[in-house]
Order: structure tokens, then sequence, then C-alpha cells
């Protein structure tokens, strides 16, 4: 994560103006086995996503222990479920019935917490996928799976596959394997940075009246839609990817 503090002229980073923001800055400076580390905005933003996903559960758990059978659910049960099975038939859908089910928590999960994260500029944080050390161990943590899984159901075939259709190829093969994780961290790192500088400039550069009203177009583009669809695009990849290296459906 970038490791900025604000007041240190060692780490000064661009700004639209004194009062705009386009890197992380850092909060409380702190020393870890003889290290300077910073608490910086992507720390405390993710650890607001994660509280509020974490309420949102607990009482998204409590409506539906407290669901009636005999009733008509309410709206917030509704939107539930309507969630819940969308996601299902999308999990299924790319990754069969037979695995799919067994990633659909996960994909769930990181679907659900992508989203919150790059929607969390609309509310003043800075979104925490637009530091390369969130996205970074995200992409990894797909890498981690694709190569678990094509060993579990390939077994030495998965090597085998690096080799073909001839041997000559290896190494544009390796390359492409060590290519997953970097190019699918620096998409969605690459397009919410992106998203997030050009808000910043703009809050730095218009007058402060016309920040009012002006910016809720590129706001409903670059924060919403965009993240919707990074967050779609990261969690596709990922089922693609582990389906590819189950290789059965």
């Amino acid at each position: 994560m970038a490791l900025i503090s604000r007041g240190l002229p060692a780490m000064n980073f661009i700004r639209a103006d004194s009062n705009v923001e386009l890197g992380a800055s850092g909060y409380y400076k702190y020393q870890l086995f003889g290290q300077d580390l910073y608490l910086t905005t992507t720390h405390v933003s993710i650890l607001i996503v994660c509280v509020t996903l974490i309420i949102f559960a607990i009482i998204a758990n409590r409506v539906v222990k407290k669901a009636d059978p005999y009733k008509a659910p309410g709206v917030f049960l509704n939107i539930l479920e309507l969630s819940v099975q969308s996601l299902d038939n999308l999990v299924v859908s790319n990754m069969g019935k037979k695995h799919g089910p067994k990633f659909a928590n996960y994909i769930g999960t990181l679907a659900i917490f992508v989203l919150l994260s790059n929607l969390s500029g609309l509310f003043g944080l800075r979104a925490p996928t637009a530091d390369y050390g969130v996205t970074l161990p995200l992409a990894l943590i797909t890498f981690v799976m694709i190569q678990y899984n094509g060993f579990k159901h390939q077994k030495m075939g998965k090597i085998k596959g690096l080799f073909e259709p001839i041997f000559l190829f290896f190494p544009i093969n390796l390359i492409g394997e060590l290519a997953t994780p970097i190019s699918m961290s620096l998409r969605l790192f690459g397009n919410i940075l992106s998203g997030s500088v050009m808000l910043g400039l703009v809050y730095g550069l218009l007058p402060k009246l016309a920040t009012l009203v002006w910016p809720a177009a590129l706001h409903a583009y670059l924060d919403m839609f965009s993240g919707a669809i990074q967050t779609f695009v990261f969690c596709m990849l990922t089922m693609v990817f582990v389906s590819d290296a189950i290789g059965e459906e």
C-alpha cells in the first residue's frame, strides 16, 4: 500500500489544490521492527468497508432466521433472496453444476467486498481498490485457487499443459500463468485509481459551488457504473480461470 504521510516533505504527492488529495495519506505513524509504518486512508477505508459488511451480514442473518415461511417476505428479505439466487445462477452457469456451488460463497464475498470498495468513493472515502496493495492480494488469492484446483483435478496434466502444443511454447505458457494475477490486479487497480484521480482533479479545479452539482454525473459513471463493471469483470475472470483449471465441465 502507498504509505504517504501528511506533513512529511520526503513523502509528498501531487495535489489538485491544497485540499484535494490524489494519493493515500497517513493518519498515524508507528514503528514495527525498527521500520516506520503509517496508518493510511486505505487502511481506514478497508476497516470501514469490513465493518459495514459485518453489520450487514449480522442484520441479514437475523432477518432470515426470523422470517416466517407462511407469510410473504419483506422488501429486505426479497432483495436478499434475489441477490443470492442471481449470484448462485451466475456461478453455476460459469463453473458448472458440479463445482459451482463450492465457489458460490467465495465469489459472493469477493463481489460484495470489491463492489463496496469501489463505491466507497461516493461516501467521501478513498476507494481501497485504488491501492495496488489491495488488488494484488485479491488477484493472488485467485492465482492460488487456479493452481490448487489445476493440480487437484488435472494432476500432472497441469504441468504437461505448459509444454503444449510443443516444448518450445513452455516459456510463453509459463509467462501466461504468472501474468494472470498481475493483469487482474492492474486492471482493477488502474480503472479505480484513474476514476479517483479524475474526480480529485475536478474537485480541485472547479469552483466550490460548482462541485455541489456538476460532478454528480462523474460519480454516477466513475464510481457506480465503472465500479460495478470492474467488480463483474474481476469475478468473471476468477470463475473462468478456476473453471478452466478444473477442466471437467
